[in-house]
């Protein structure tokens, strides 16, 4: 039974809805602004003419390309398209900087493959079973999710672990302006209805990341990127040995992005810098992961991959969208008629079936599709004149700032957080964890306020925060985080003395 869905995935219409699926999302994904979420929603009125498994293929195909073609703008222009190649600027950017940008989209290319898959087959073995995790996530273990994920991008920002909280804990404190995530009140606005619709996160990803680096091509007279003139294409079998070498930080990374994926909230963002923390903490002492480290780009592309398989396992389970994306696949389902939930698997099998062998198929075919726009990226990214770049690249951001709510305001707080991280750049703050407590704050903010909450009707505020098993673990994790580049340091430090 299960071969003839695969055979249904098959067919020569399914073959080309998954193709130009993954090439629209790649290109979508790959500008800054224009984001999965973006690419879906346009597209999903051409759906509802389609049989509902040919729609999936289709959107599925949409999603796992675009958030693989925010890995362009990470690595050549250090600004992430989407927010889930926030951590790909890490140790992306510096390969391009030294003339390995064309290897460093391969390995891209190669990692996306490898974690789509993982996230695939996971969706089609393990759905089920898997989705009984999202169910054991209450409020507080959000909370606490939240906040380890802000300690991770915090230790990894510069390797100034005080300067890594104070921008996280700047990024949470925007994410309070505006009308309150639980209680609706208005706050920080100082009287200015500017404020009201307070920072939006795509905004303030273009901003912090994109300005500061236009502010420099003008301001500097080189190149933006070295080019290496004996390279005529991406360096494919250059990247396939080093994905090979590193297999397990791979397989790890993936494994990381499907269970977080499973988590409606978490999304690729906080699922790349988990693994990417893991693959550093792991790491061989010769390996200098944010100073162009392969397996930085190779855990942060697997981990965020995985996270589209392994957010449909609550959304076609459970009827719980794991991401926004997620979200308008689960609408357009609803549209055609087809219900979510546990029987979903029983009453529409070979609906969910063929999709799951269409996200298959499509991830293989974002092999070659990846590395033939990579290559065609790099050189039109190396060779193209600073005159040209810088406004086009200018032009790009302004609209895909005003694409997301149709709002002047939100262009002009996305040009003034470009400025502020500029400026705070040179006194050696990263724009990551800014980023990270922006998009983390509202889901920290609902899971205390609505723990705070539950708990004081209980009586029992402490264990409510604190006597949760997995809310324990969470926390173990955390402070690993937070303890353990501060040992790291005072011993690298004590090792310099005695060699003094």
């Amino acid at each position: 039974m299960e071969f003839g869905h695969f055979l249904s995935a098959l067919t020569p219409f399914n073959l080309v809805l998954a193709l130009f699926g993954v090439v629209a999302g790649t290109i979508v994904g790959s500008i800054p602004g224009l984001t999965a979420t973006m690419a879906l929603a346009v597209l999903v009125p051409i759906t509802f003419s389609m049989d509902p498994a040919s729609a999936l293929i289709l959107l599925g195909a949409i999603y796992t390309g675009a958030i693989y073609g925010g890995a362009y703008a990470a690595i050549l222009l250090n600004t992430p398209g989407t927010p889930s190649a926030i951590a790909t600027t890490f140790d992306g950017y510096p390969m391009a900087k030294r003339g390995d940008g064309d290897l460093a989209v391969a390995l891209a290319c190669f990692a996306s493959v490898v974690g789509g898959l993982v996230g695939a087959f996971s969706l089609l073995l393990l759905a089920p079973p898997l989705s009984k995790v999202a169910l054991a996530f209450g409020p507080i273990e959000y909370f606490w999710l939240s906040i380890f994920g802000l300690s991770l991008i915090a230790s990894l920002s510069t390797g100034n672990l005080m300067k890594g909280l104070a921008g996280g804990a700047f990024g949470m404190l925007l994410s309070t302006v505006g009308v309150a995530e639980v209680s609706a009140d208005i706050r920080l606005t100082f009287g200015s209805q500017m404020l009201v619709g307070g920072f939006g996160v795509i905004g303030a990803l273009i901003g912090l990341y994109c300005i500061p680096v236009l502010i420099d091509l003008v301001a500097t007279p080189d190149r933006h990127l070295k080019v290496e003139e004996d390279v005529r294409s991406v360096r494919i079998g250059e990247a396939f040995r080093i994905a090979a070498r590193s297999k397990i930080n791979l397989i790890r990374s993936s494994v990381i992005g499907t269970l977080i994926g499973i988590l409606p909230g978490a999304g690729g963002s906080v699922a790349g810098l988990v693994a990417y923390s893991e693959a550093k903490r792991t790491g061989k002492p010769h390996q200098k992961f944010g100073e162009g480290e392969p397996d930085g780009i190779l855990a942060t592309e697997s981990a965020n991959n995985a996270t589209v398989g392994g957010g449909f396992i609550p959304t076609l389970v459970l009827g719980i969208p794991g991401t926004p994306p997620d979200a308008i696949v689960l609408g357009a389902l609803l549209v055609q008629g087809v219900r979510t939930g546990p029987t979903m698997f029983s009453q529409s099998g070979s609906i969910v079936f063929t999709f799951i062998y269409g996200l298959l198929i499509a991830t293989v075919l974002m092999l070659p599709a990846g590395l033939l726009i990579g290559r065609y990226a790099y050189k039109s990214i190396v060779n193209i004149p600073k005159a040209v770049l810088v406004p086009t690249v200018g032009f790009m951001t302004i609209i895909g700032t005003f694409s997301i709510r149709n709002s002047v305001t939100d262009v002009i707080l996305m040009l003034g957080l470009g400025v502020f991280g500029w400026v705070v750049g040179r006194f050696g703050f990263a724009a990551s964890p800014i980023v990270l407590g922006l998009i983390l704050g509202p889901i920290a903010e609902q899971g205390f306020v609505q723990g705070w909450t539950i708990g004081s009707a209980t009586g029992n505020l402490f264990g409510m925060f604190f006597g949760r098993p997995i809310s324990q673990g969470i926390i173990a994790f955390t402070l690993i985080t937070l303890i353990l580049p501060l040992y790291t340091a005072r011993r690298r430090r004590r090792k310099e003395r005695e060699q003094t």
